[in-house]
């Protein structure tokens, strides 16, 4: 009897596991609460003094606005590879479609006005390829670099009287209004910027903060307003000057040269011997 009643129960015991949930049919055990897809969450190597709320993060264009702590979070991802960016938007700057564009002068991206902002904010950007795992939270650091670089022209007036000199107007042409996030590199065509000039003494000054040079040539174009109402205009040839402009984006460049006035009736104003300037140059505010 003792046999039977023992065989009995334990067939009792295995018919109710068996219909259990969790019984004798193993479930699956998942790490999220999405098996068949992964999540991101990334955190961004900041400059120093940056918000991570001035930050946006894209995977493959769709914006991740998730936030857990110093990570911003996408939502569930399929299993494949993606493409992180993260990237500021400065003043000065638009970004659309993963394209950052300097604003033109009056504040909108294509207007009237033929020239772009010569002192925009700074711009930052970084990206980064990954590899989607299902049921997965994939953790990545992620660096972002300046993408514009400070520029300081200054010209020493060594003929003629600087205190003739009234006011001064400037035009710097070949330079990129446009960077792509993705790719990194410089798109769009080669635009024109009006910096603001100012003389002081015997030197004339300006300060940029350019994408870089684009096209065939850099030059520029003062229009030197004098005491007794007459202008005259001098062209200047910066191609040579600033052909590795592109590369070092976090060092300023500080170019001279010296700036010869008219010093009687029939003479043009001319622009010569430009130099870069020794040491770090102030960065321009």
């Amino acid at each position: 009897m003792k046999t039977r009643k023992r065989r009995y129960a334990t067939t009792i015991l295995a018919t109710a596991l068996l219909f259990a949930p969790g019984g004798c049919v193993k479930d699956e055990l998942h790490d999220t609460p999405h098996p068949d897809k992964g999540v991101v969450a990334v955190s961004i190597d900041l400059p120093q003094g940056a918000s991570r709320e001035d930050y946006t993060v894209e995977i493959d264009g769709t914006t991740a606005d998730g936030k857990e702590g110093r990570y911003t979070v996408s939502d569930p991802l399929p299993p494949g590879e993606y493409t992180v960016l993260a990237y500021n938007t400065p003043q000065g700057f638009t970004v659309t479609d993963g394209i950052a564009r300097v604003e033109r002068t009056d504040g909108t991206v294509r207007a009237l006005t033929d020239f772009i902002n010569p002192l925009p904010d700074y711009l930052y950007s970084g990206t980064k390829r990954i590899t989607v795992v299902a049921d997965d939270i994939l953790r990545v650091d992620l660096s972002v670099a300046q993408r514009v670089r400070d520029l300081h022209i200054e010209l020493t007036v060594t003929e003629g009287d600087p205190e003739r000199i009234a006011a001064i107007t400037g035009t710097l042409g070949g330079v990129a209004e446009a960077y792509d996030l993705y790719r990194g590199t410089l798109t769009g065509e080669a635009v024109s910027t009006r910096p603001t000039f100012a003389r002081e003494g015997d030197k004339v000054s300006a300060d940029l903060r350019l994408l870089g040079v684009r096209g065939d040539a850099q030059t520029l174009t003062l229009v030197l307003t004098f005491t007794d109402g007459q202008t005259q205009t001098v062209e200047s040839d910066l191609t040579e000057i600033l052909a590795d402009f592109n590369g070092d984006m976090e060092e300023a460049l500080g170019i001279e040269g010296e700036l010869h006035t008219p010093v009687r009736a029939g003479m043009e104003a001319t622009i010569k011997d430009w130099n870069t300037i020794p040491g770090d140059p102030v960065e321009a505010m």
